[in-house]
């Protein structure tokens, strides 16, 4: 066993791990090592929008997750695939640019995420932006993160527009501008046509930098605690199981199923939990894992009579491939999901939309698993904010076996009222005049489902997650929290922290991405304020009566001269 020291040890080289590793390296002052059990992302497939197709269940860059057997949808295992490689989800995903609604993060603020309200967050946003249509006051032009509109559209996607316009829908060219509701094509993260995950973005540029170590193919077994502090983290890589020690602190970047997985095999989580697994009880934490949210999807799936969509057979992918990777052109550059929008339904309880939908012009069934015959195109609709609540469990004290994933969909009564709209509303669109020169046979949920009693059956049969789990770690500050909101520290321990979409108190009215790079962005500012300070102090004061306490968590500084506070403020 092989020990190292570092300054912060980073576990997690996704969306949000990338993001610190390149903040907290830019400087060249400190040590970083970040940790990936994926391996790189040199799947071509990833950097190729419509490759997205040829990512779904490869074990090689996804966890390939399923959930425990859910009570509400007929005890189906519903599969939750996870990035498992160099920029995590942000290499796997569809790429739609979606911030969420800015009254979600005054929502946040006021469940107890004391300055993460929109406006201490849309700074993030904008510096976090290339925006292909340059600068203002809710984009940002120079950031690391290409956001662009797509090079290429199908023509249903513009059909599917004109049916959203005829039912009396608006038009919105910006669902991350002033208002959200409204249809559109979607922008995506992606630069001259070509994926912009946060492995491309920002761990790239700070590859060559000395003071980074990346390492892949390692499997972190658990974060090493002494007390109630932590000191290090244990993993395996090549057969070999070694440990490195953080001088400052471990930061948690796995995402909102092995972040709080993690927590648990390392002693931090709920006592009932631990010692079912014979897991020592380090920190009794009962909010990790639970709070588990994600938006649930139902696909409107309509057979079409032209063949002008992307149910392409073998020979056609081949030669769209080659012509993308040619002339970085044609149906490759697509994202698939081109265009949707944001609805306020008459079940709104406030003046945020509550439904989002999805256009892909081409059959989706099964996460794509499913290849059908023939040509049509499917609609996507989800309810944005959800009730029901689940929760990551252990299936044994081991890293190695995955999780036991309890999202528990459908348990709230008005989440299936709530799709059942959707499900109307796609109709709806799906039944405008624009498309009565494309219009098959209805595959699903099929013509003869028409009641809710029967909609709510076919919604048991077949929906889905659309791949946004959020807030198995929390950020507050009532007992069933577990991120400290103004420093992102774990509540009860030191030099431990999270910065992920676990620490969401609520699901955003879209998708999760974007908001993930905002936590990487802002939580290294608020982890390196936080120690830059405390560890200035210690450095400089340790020896003096001036300095009192420990470094880290919730611990704290007190500073009786002032002539020194005026020294360590600065």
């Amino acid at each position: 066993m092989t020990t190292r020291d570092y300054d912060f040890i980073i576990i997690g080289a996704g969306s949000a791990g990338c993001v610190l590793a390149n903040r907290l390296t830019a400087s060249g002052d400190l040590r970083v090592l970040l940790i990936e059990a994926g391996g790189r992302d040199i799947n071509p497939f990833i950097h190729m929008p419509a490759g997205i197709s040829k990512l779904v269940g490869n074990p090689r860059i996804n966890w390939d997750y399923d959930t425990e057997p859910e009570p509400e949808l007929h005890g189906r295992r519903l599969y939750w695939p996870r990035g498992r490689v160099l920029g995590g989800s942000s290499s796997i995903n569809a790429m739609c640019y979606i911030r969420g609604d800015a009254a979600d993060y005054d929502e946040w603020a006021a469940l107890g995420a004391d300055g993460w309200n929109y406006d201490a967050v849309l700074p993030y946003f904008r510096k976090a932006e290339r925006q292909a249509r340059g600068a203002s006051r809710y984009h940002g032009a120079e950031g690391p993160l290409g956001v662009e509109d797509l090079r290429y559209r199908n023509p249903l996607s513009s059909v599917f527009l004109d049916a959203t316009t005829a039912c009396g829908y608006a038009r919105n060219d910006d669902f991350n501008g002033e208002s959200q509701a409204g249809f559109g094509f979607y922008q995506v993260t992606q630069w001259r046509a070509r994926r912009s995950s946060t492995a491309v973005a920002y761990l790239r540029p700070a590859f060559d930098r000395s003071n980074l170590t990346v390492m892949t193919n390692a499997q972190v077994r658990r974060v090493l605690i002494e007390g109630d502090r932590a000191v290090g983290v244990e993993f395996v890589r090549r057969g070999q199981t070694q440990q490195v020690r953080a001088v400052r602190e471990v930061l948690l970047c796995g995402g909102s199923v092995a972040s709080p997985q993690l927590l648990m095999c390392s002693g931090v989580g709920p006592a009932r939990e631990l010692e079912a697994v014979g897991i020592p009880v380090r920190v009794a934490a009962p909010g990790v894992g639970a709070n588990l949210q994600d938006h649930l999807d139902y696909c409107v799936l309509q057979k079409s009579q032209s063949t002008d969509t992307y149910d392409f057979g073998a020979l056609r992918e081949a030669l769209e491939g080659l012509r993308y990777w040619l002339t970085g052109s044609g149906p490759g550059a697509s994202n698939i999901a081109e265009s949707g929008g944001f609805v306020r339904s008459a079940r709104a309880p406030d003046g945020r939309a509550d439904l989002q939908f999805h256009f892909v012009p081409a059959q989706l069934d099964d996460h794509g698993r499913n290849r059908l015959p023939g040509h049509g195109y499917t609609l996507h609709a989800c309810v944005l904010r959800p009730r029901s609540r689940g929760h990551i469990g252990l299936r044994s004290s081991s890293m190695a076996d995955p999780p036991r994933i309890f999202a528990n969909y459908l348990s709230e009564p008005e989440d299936l009222r709530g799709l059942i709209e959707g499900v109307r509303l796609s109709r709806e669109i799906l039944a405008a005049a624009p498309f009565d020169g494309y219009r098959g046979a209805e595959l699903y949920p099929g013509p003869s489902r028409r009641s809710d009693a029967e909609l709510a059956v076919a919604i048991r049969e077949k929906a889905e997650t659309i791949y946004h789990p959020v807030g198995t770690a929390r950020m507050g500050t009532d007992d069933m929290s577990v991120v400290d909101p103004a420093t992102m520290a774990v509540h009860g321990t030191q030099g431990l922290f999270v910065a992920d979409a676990s620490v969401m108190p609520q699901l955003v009215s879209g998708n999760t991405n974007a908001a993930s790079i905002m936590i990487g962005a802002k939580g290294s500012d608020l982890i390196k304020m936080t120690g830059e300070v405390l560890y200035r102090a210690k450095d400089e004061y340790a020896e003096t009566q001036d300095f009192v306490g420990h470094i880290g968590g919730d611990d704290f500084v007190l500073i009786t001269s002032p002539d020194i506070v005026e020294q360590v403020c600065k």
